[in-house]
């Protein structure tokens, strides 16, 4: 069956008694936590200014510390993101010395949140991270990390409140400092992609991050990643269930292809004289055909599908045509594997297996790709089936997770 996952009182109790084995018994004074994320249909439309539709998922990382009288930031990390309890001493940035990237390379997306956080110089601080969210697995381990940590810095040293607010609406990339309130969720978001972009150098786009920080229980997220505006989705019939399947296969050309991958769309868009993707539509790729090499106009015409399949499918949940939405979810993983070729053999596998089963809707492969995850709508009354099977057909040693869409980034009280 759905494998045992520790609840976030495990978790914040694992790394309190971690925090105390370190710090002289003291206890901590803050603790925070962001959730994990699966996402339903849209992948690699959000850097295209797309649709997507996400949810946040009960699996989190948390971080647990306190203020330090010293000028030292040290944090430890119990979590898959390093191989074992690791202890790392980062330099605190102030204004005129901004935060570097540096080894280990798992704490460049904290030294990269510490730099883009708004309220500067920090206090020392002594603090410990522990995660469910399992690594390079698709479900967002990077964005739950950079969101807690980020919510756990809001704690230490909250930013003073600007006088007027603004989002960066119909920005593709935003600059590194922000001058918004730090109750502003979306501007949290930003600063979280940011850190990812100059810190851990990877170009995602925003939806892990702000499903991240925005996650809704019992909801999915329409997000439109050019506005930053989200539309909650209802997930809130018992008699279906989103079942999260684990290929436990990382493939490690995956950072490199995805870069690649958004280069080619970039591409794609000046080439139509479209800012992005977003605004291309099939007329528009046909028209221009002739200018595109093969590889470029399977790119982009992945990404073209996807956003109209993403709304489709939106609308397809919210009327109850759940067969119409697995249908598109199908369609979805097809044009992943065929244009845009960012699926494997192992989530293949994983998609045909499920789909074998009575009372399954439709299943997908889900995040960046090359490895990591599935995501299938089926029946309740099915999940036994539907694991037997895909355990049966499946090659590998699969690990399977109820996916239940839960609340986003939040400060958890230690009392």
């Amino acid at each position: 069956m759905a494998s045992l996952v520790p609840s976030l009182g495990q978790l914040v109790s694992d790394a309190t008694c971690l925090f105390k084995k370190l710090f002289n018994d003291e206890a901590p004074k803050i603790a925070a936590c962001a959730p994990g994320r699966v996402n339903l249909i849209g992948d690699h439309t959000d850097y295209n200014q797309g649709y997507v539709l996400p949810m946040a998922l009960s699996l989190v990382t948390v971080v647990v510390g306190s203020a330090s009288s010293g000028q030292e930031a040290i944090i430890v990390t119990a979590s898959e993101l390093a191989d074992e309890p690791k202890k790392v001493d980062l330099s605190l940035p102030n204004e005129g010395f901004p935060s570097f990237p540096g080894l280990p390379h798992w704490a460049n997306y904290l030294r990269g949140i510490m730099h883009h956080y708004r309220a500067l110089p920090l206090p020392g601080f002594r603090a410990v991270v522990v995660s469910s969210v399992p690594l390079g697995s698709g479900l967002s381990s990077s964005a739950s990390l950079e969101v807690a940590f980020y919510t756990f810095l809001q704690q230490l040293r909250p930013a003073p409140v600007p006088a007027a607010a603004k989002h960066p609406h119909n920005m593709m990339l935003p600059p590194p400092r922000f001058t918004f309130d730090d109750g502003d969720k979306v501007a949290k978001a930003i600063a979280c992609q940011q850190a990812e972009h100059t810190h851990a150098g990877v170009p995602c786009g925003i939806m892990d991050q702000l499903v991240s920080v925005l996650g809704m229980e019992g909801h999915a997220l329409l997000i439109d990643c050019r506005s930053l505006e989200s539309i909650p989705v209802p997930l809130s019939d018992p008699g279906l269930v989103f079942l999260i399947t684990n290929s436990n296969v990382k493939h490690s050309l995956a950072s490199s292809e995805y870069a690649l991958r958004r280069g080619q769309c970039e591409k794609a868009a000046s080439i139509l004289g479209k800012p992005s993707l977003r605004d291309a539509t099939v007329n528009d790729l046909e028209e221009s055909r002739a200018q595109l090499d093969d590889v470029t106009y399977r790119r982009a015409s992945h990404v073209i599908g996807e956003i109209c399949r993403t709304l489709k499918a939106a609308e397809s949940f919210k009327n109850g045509s759940f067969q119409e939405f697995g249908k598109i979810m199908v369609e979805s993983h097809n044009s992943l594997r065929d244009l845009y070729e960012v699926s494997c053999k192992d989530l293949d596998d994983l998609v045909c297996a499920a789909m074998e089963v009575e009372g399954v809707f439709g299943s997908r492969m889900t995040g960046g790709g090359f490895g990591g995850c599935t995501i299938t709508l089926l029946k309740a009354d099915a999940i036994h089936r539907t694991i037997q099977n895909i355990q049966e057909r499946y090659s590998g040693t699969p690990t399977f997770y109820i996916a239940t869409p839960s609340e986003g980034a939040r400060v958890l009280n230690l009392s």
